[in-house]
């Protein structure tokens, strides 16, 4: 399959409210089924919003707790859907942990952010991640990351090499850095020509007012759609043979040098 309809859930979420944001989020499924879409993508935390401090709580393996419940919705609406909520690593490990589900429920692939965002005390409360996640779909391959990965552009270079044609991207991107969000998505998009889907949150919680902006960038960098800073379903459909036509149109990877390359420098 090419043609590919995504739903974007740009959404407010309640700090340390579960409930309430699952029922936002299956408003959102609801509407999604109805406009048939295939696939429906929600915000970084969209669970609990950034109550990091009480992770514990709230965190359980990617087969429990909230991750079951989205299972469930993604089954009974017929959506694949993507998200991020806290997990259970280990014991006394806690992780924001990205699932794909399909239109089954089944877990398709998860992806635990590997780049802790220290503004926002991810390093106090979480772990890392420690690898990445390429899913195979009915569309082709999808790589997973998170927020603050936009600013890592050899994640971004190593899921494309892998063969990614599509990034999703769930972040709670807080003002006043909305340009570096629309400038990071678009950027990421034009090097590796492909297509970035990104779900931001809206709303405030204490000192932090997210930028919303939610996006679909092509792989020519042109903006397919992209939210305001309110609740939104954004809804378009895209074609992934424009990857394969980009890629012959300005062949970059084959004329990369990486024997010339050196990533890993002393400082």
């Amino acid at each position: 399959m090419t043609e590919l309809t995504i739903a974007v859930g740009q959404m407010d979420i309640a700090l340390g409210d579960p409930d309430l944001n699952l029922a936002r989020v299956t408003h959102l499924a609801e509407q999604a089924a109805a406009l048939s879409v295939d696939w429906l993508v929600l915000p970084e935390l969209w669970s609990t919003g950034y109550d990091l401090k009480n992770a514990g709580h709230y965190a359980t393996t990617t087969d429990q707790g909230i991750f079951a419940k989205t299972a469930v919705l993604a089954r009974t609406h017929h959506l694949h859907m993507i998200g991020s909520c806290l997990s259970r690593l280990g014991e006394g490990r806690y992780g924001n942990t990205a699932v794909f589900w399909d239109d089954h429920g089944r877990i398709l692939g998860e992806y635990s952010k590997i780049h802790l965002f220290r503004l926002m005390d991810e390093h106090q409360y979480l772990s890392s991640g420690d690898r990445l996640a390429l899913v195979e779909t009915a569309w082709g391959q999808v790589g997973l990351s998170i927020c603050y990965d936009l600013r890592f552009p050899e994640l971004f270079r190593a899921y494309a090499l892998s063969g990614a044609r599509i990034v999703v991207v769930p972040a709670e991107w807080p003002h006043p850095r909305l340009a570096h969000w629309q400038t990071l998505l678009r950027a990421r998009a034009i090097e590796n020509q492909m297509f970035i889907i990104a779900c931001n949150r809206v709303g405030r919680t204490g000192s932090n007012t997210f930028c919303g902006h939610s996006a679909i960038i092509d792989p020519w960098g042109e903006t397919r759609i992209e939210g305001g800073e309110s609740e939104d379903l954004l809804v378009a459909t895209i074609d992934l043979d424009q990857v394969d036509a980009v890629r012959r149109q300005i062949p970059i990877f084959a004329d990369r040098q990486p024997q010339l390359y050196q990533l890993e420098t002393a400082v």
